[in-house]
């Protein structure tokens, strides 16, 4: 690793986050430090009071504002990405803390070329004493926390409320997925499109950032968008069995009705693109860390 000071621009998308966006940037400008860091909000079209304080923020030249109108998480991750003037790029959740150093030794592994992609351990902001580690995914496709590693170690899924890479590989990979409109899957898909091309994803279980994990959403959030992001990343990224497998999730609403819109919506040119990039198949990423699907 370069001896120069690391540049890390870090990404909060925002939606109705009330007064979680100052704890959270309270959180990033008071840990110490060695890191150069710029922090990206991206205001999903909040209609609540999030960013009231920011005029007279005591970071705000640190602070960089950008206006969405309801495109999604994903996209809203991407819009700040665009925004981002640094090498390295950290995508965060808008209501989390951190610890001292924490982004320091999450940068490390990558700047020296151990891993491509990282997550810290993340724990729950109202009992820290419930930790995760990365994730994989049931036979179902649903998220499961992976247990503590004793160093950096490998994940299937890097968990959406903190990743690390390079901007330069981010960029390679297209960053997350522009199609999905709503919340549901962007990390998961952006993790397995990582892998696929052929880069690598760890978890470092010594940094811990701590993440109010909540009942319920501060903004709409419907079955039929969730649905909808799982066809598209099935249609992307697995085999014609598992596409099908895929379908047999769909428990709400339409599958047919989802499955055409997916496909009128131009998926399989992408699809196309993407098995061109590929460095290794769906078949054998799943096999790597035991998923069942």
């Amino acid at each position: 690793m370069s001896r120069h000071i690391p540049k890390v621009s870090v990404v909060f998308p925002v939606k109705n986050e009330g007064k979680n966006v100052k704890m959270t940037l309270d959180s990033l400008f008071s840990v110490k430090t060695n890191v150069e860091v710029e922090a990206i909000l991206v205001d999903d079209a909040s209609t609540d009071d999030s960013f009231a304080f920011l005029s007279t923020y005591e970071h705000k030249q640190k602070v960089t504002y950008v206006r969405a109108e309801g495109v999604g998480p994903s996209v809203a991750r991407n819009l700040g990405a665009d925004a981002a003037n640094y090498p390295y790029i950290a995508f965060c959740d808008a209501h989390m803390t951190f610890e001292n150093f924490w982004l320091d030794r999450l940068v490390y592994p990558v700047a020296s070329g151990v891993t491509d992609a990282v997550c810290p351990a993340i724990g729950s902001l109202e009992d820290p004493s419930i930790v995760g580690y990365g994730q994989s995914l049931t036979p179902s496709l649903k998220i499961k926390w992976n247990p503590r590693g004793r160093a950096l170690f490998e994940t299937a899924i890097l968990p959406g409320a903190c990743i690390v890479m390079k901007k330069e590989t981010f960029d390679d990979i297209g960053g997350f997925e522009p199609g999905f409109y709503s919340w549901g899957h962007e990390d998961v898909e952006i993790s397995i499109k990582l892998w696929l091309f052929g880069y690598r994803c760890h978890c470092d279980p010594t940094v811990t950032i701590l993440h109010l994990f909540r009942t319920a959403h501060p903004y709409n959030v419907n079955y039929e968008g969730i649905y909808y992001n799982l066809m598209r990343m099935a249609y992307l990224h697995f085999d014609d069995a598992r596409i099908e497998r895929a379908k047999s999730l769909i428990v709400h609403g339409s599958p047919i009705k989802i499955d055409r819109r997916v496909l009128q919506d131009g998926v399989l040119k992408k699809r196309t693109e993407y098995m061109k990039k590929r460095k290794t198949s769906i078949e054998t990423l799943f096999k790597k860390f035991s998923i069942y699907f």
